[in-house]
This record gives structure tokens, sequence and C-alpha cells, in this order.
């Protein structure tokens, strides 16, 4: 008897933990299409975003990732703009460089020659967008193994003022790491925007940590946003771009 009780109380938690995970699953789902309406009034009357062929989700940004970055580009329009990981962001960007933005400069950095080749083959870039190739490899980082980018300190060598963190290919821990070299290089009088895709797991979390404690040490002062639907997205701004954190 006793051991049928601990049976039956097992199985009613193992069914609230399940009916609680599905019940957050769809609040996430439900503020996501919140975020889809949201971005598409928020690119209203805008042609050339509302025609422009977008694949949302999955990979790619979710709806309040690229509702951030059309505030972003439209409210503070920034001049140097870092793109880690060529996809949808770029197409997004592109779009920008060719009809509003136009004395900006957009750099990609992407990891896969072969997708670079057949992303090329269905998309067309601004002119001032340029793709640099930089081959993924592994590196330990604080004592686990991460993904960055070949020669990204040599080849990335000029400052920004937004810088894009949605490559390369995600780790367990400290994920997308290379944006935190560029914080090293960074200067107490410098203003920028950092946007960082998929700050839901602990990876991109554990790299956010860092680069805030980076931020601290060199006495610069930023602002933090974060926003939430099926995936989570930060934005950490310096006082010129304060305004950033809560679009």
């Amino acid at each position: 008897m006793i051991t049928k009780i601990k049976n039956l109380i097992n199985e009613y938690r193992s069914n609230h933990k399940y009916i609680k995970s599905k019940l957050h699953e769809v609040q996430l789902q439900n503020k996501e299409l919140e975020w889809a309406h949201i971005f598409h009034d928020s690119i209203r009357g805008k042609e050339w975003l509302e025609e422009l062929p977008l694949n949302v989700g999955r990979w790619a940004g979710n709806y309040s990732f690229f509702y951030i970055l059309n505030r972003i580009l439209n409210d503070f329009q920034p001049k140097a703009i870092l793109d880690l990981g060529l996809g949808e962001s770029s197409k997004f960007i592109s779009a920008f460089l060719n009809n509003q933005l136009l004395e900006s400069l957009h750099t990609i950095v992407e990891q896969d020659a072969d997708w670079v080749a057949n992303f090329q083959k269905t998309n067309s870039l601004s002119q001032r967008s340029k793709i640099v190739c930089c081959p993924l490899v592994t590196t330990e980082v604080n004592g686990f193994l991460s993904n960055v980018y070949k020669d990204f300190n040599t080849k990335i060598i000029d400052k920004f003022d937004l810088i894009i963190v949605d490559g390369p290919f995600g780790s367990d821990r400290f994920s997308r790491y290379d944006v935190v070299s560029l914080i090293e290089r960074m200067e107490a009088t410098d203003e920028f925007i950092i946007l960082i895709d998929d700050t839901h797991r602990k990876g991109e979390q554990d790299t956010l940590h860092d680069i805030i404690c980076k931020l601290k040490v060199k006495k610069l002062a930023f602002s933090i946003g974060q926003y939430h639907g099926t995936k989570s997205n930060t934005i950490i701004a310096t006082k010129k771009y304060k305004l950033a954190t809560s679009l």
C-alpha cells in the first residue's frame, strides 16, 4: 500500500511538472504572437521592409529580435554595424542600407563559406554590406569548450556602434564569446549598442555576465534591456543609446 501511494505521488508530481512546462510554453508562444503584431505595426509604411522575404524564428531571430533591430536601425541610425552570423538579420540590415541608412557600413562575420555561396545565390546584399569569412574553431573559455571565429581579432579591427551577436553556432557554456574581445578593446568614451540573441540559454548568459563584468571594470556606463518571446534577446547600451533598452 505504501509503495502504491508513493508511486501515485511521484506520478502526480511528474504530471504537475509536465503541465507547468506546457503552460509556460503556451505563454511564450502567446507572447511571440504579440511581438509579431508589434513588429508588423513597427514596419508599416515601409514597403521595402513589408515586401522583404524574411524567415523569422527557428535558427533566425524571433519577432522580438526583429522588432528591436528595426527600432534600433530606425531610431538611432548606426553608422558602423557588426553582424555576427550571416542570415535573416543581414538581409534586414542590408535593406536599411539601401533605403534609409545611406552612409552606414555593414560588416558580416560568417563561419561557413558554403553557406555564404548558397546565401548569395538567392539574396542580394547592399554594396556597403561586406562578408568576412572566419571558420569555426573550438577554444577553452573559463574551463569550458566554446565555438569561436578563427582569426576574429585580426580580421575585425574596426569600432562599431551596433554589434549584433547571433553567431557562431551556440555553445553549452560561454557561447558566442568573440564579442568579449571587442569589449576588451573599448575605451571609456566609446558609445555603442550590443544586441544579443538567445539569452534564454545558459551559454549566452555566461557571455552576457562576462560582458557586464568587463564593462564595469572599464567604468563604462551602460544600461540593459531584456525582451522575451519564444526566445530572449538582451540589449546592452551605453549612455548615448540608453533609450534602446526600453523600446
